[in-house]
């Protein structure tokens, strides 16, 4: 029998799994906020957790984590730094186009319909 801290590890390794496949399921060209992964994992209002775990993903990582925007658009990062850069490359190679800094979220954002990994 598992004592509680052994369960929570597994409840928190199930519980990034999920994200790592909701993450790997965006398509090319669409993006989805932080609170939208959180939900879609089952960890409603985690966003936070979302950004921590995205910056603690290996840097050989082949998850699309520049397709993770905030809620309003906004990148992951402050405008003309380098992971700014990175990202936003990333984005307009996939027909993401941002204006004033932005994601148009009504445009881009990910619908999840039925594409949903679980």
């Amino acid at each position: 029998m598992k004592v509680p801290h052994e369960q929570r590890k597994d409840q928190q390794l199930l519980a990034r799994q999920q994200l790592y496949q909701t993450i790997a399921a965006i398509p090319s060209g669409k993006v989805a906020s932080y609170g939208q992964l959180a939900t879609l994992a089952g960890q409603t209002g985690a966003a936070r957790w979302v950004g921590w775990c995205l910056r603690h993903l290996p840097k050989d990582s082949s998850l699309p984590w520049h397709r993770i925007i905030t809620a309003s658009g906004k990148l992951a990062f402050s405008p003309a730094t380098e992971g700014y850069l990175r990202q936003r490359e990333k984005l307009e190679k996939e027909g993401v186009q941002l204006h004033n800094h932005k994601v148009s979220m009504k445009q881009f954002q990910w619908q999840t319909h039925d594409d949903t990994p679980f």
